[in-house]
């Protein structure tokens, strides 16, 4: 089990030796007034390159959304740092880290009736001056989004109109219309039965080996996460127990006393892990 380790790269793939994303000893603590909360997110280390897909797991309450956050740049480490490529993510100005970092969240609410392909548009904005109009490249750029999440047909149809999937895939375009170097997603696979995470992170996984972005993902499907991430990182009680590949981080015996559940770690194919949970019947 590897302790604060950089992520490695992954066996048999072809992936760009550049480190996009650089966490190092990256700490957070919530502050009520003077006080400091009694979660804290104590120093996680990690490094994720282009091409990578880097899975968060982890129970509950355990500092996934939080570490989320800190990459994202909506907050500060207390200590330690965040960058993309080479540049400290905090201290990115609103437009710039516009456009090198998109976010998915748990819950995208609409505040006004919209077609997808105008949802899709949004992702634009960081790249508009002030009251200017898409324009061709724009749409051509928002258009390719949604052909990228096989949503090209979704492109006329309302927002409020759409299954949660389908939804899921225009959110998703969004984001990629926003050609950023780090994609974030928080929970992705909420709201989704078990076809539609699998086809979610299929679509993640090969956006990740074509695109140029690395991807996080914050999840608590271990099962997906053993399965797609390049990389896990494991979480609990804010602390980071684990970042590295899938089969040397998702070890049976962590497994159980993290989640306190009878999970059972098997080898599956090309080394991964297939993760099960052992129910035995009285």
């Amino acid at each position: 089990m590897t302790t604060g380790i950089p992520l490695t790269a992954p066996a048999g793939a072809a992936r760009a030796e550049s480190c996009r994303l650089l966490v190092e000893h990256a700490s957070f603590a919530y502050h009520a007034g003077r006080r400091v909360s009694q979660f804290t997110l104590e120093p996680v280390s990690f490094r994720a390159r282009q091409g990578e897909m880097v899975m968060i797991v982890g129970p509950n309450a355990s500092g996934k959304t939080t570490l989320l956050r800190l990459l994202s740049g909506v907050v500060r480490p207390l200590s330690g740092r965040v960058e993309l490529e080479g540049m400290e993510v905090g201290r990115l100005d609103p437009r710039t880290r516009a456009r090198r970092i998109a976010m998915v969240q748990q819950e995208s609410p609409l505040v006004f009736p919209v077609r997808a392909i105008e949802y899709v548009l949004q992702g634009r904005y960081p790249y508009s001056r002030r009251l200017r109009f898409p324009n061709e490249d724009d749409l051509s750029l928002a258009t390719r989004a949604l052909e990228q999440v096989g949503g090209a047909h979704l492109a006329d149809r309302w927002m409020q109109e759409l299954s949660g999937g389908e939804k899921q895939r225009v959110v998703l375009a969004r984001a990629l219309a926003q050609q950023p170097l780090l994609l974030l997603l928080d929970e992705p696979t909420l709201h989704l039965d078990i076809g539609g995470q699998v086809e979610l992170l299929r679509q993640l996984a090969g956006l990740a080996a074509t695109g140029n972005a690395a991807i996080i993902v914050v999840t608590h499907e271990l099962s997906l996460a053993a399965e797609f991430a390049d990389q896990v990182v494991l979480m609990q009680h804010g602390r980071a127990l684990g970042a590295g590949r899938p089969g040397e981080v998702l070890v049976e015996s962590v497994l159980r006393e993290v989640f306190g559940a009878p999970l059972r770690v098997e080898a599956g194919r090309g080394g991964r892990p297939r993760i099960r949970l052992e129910v035995q019947m009285e």
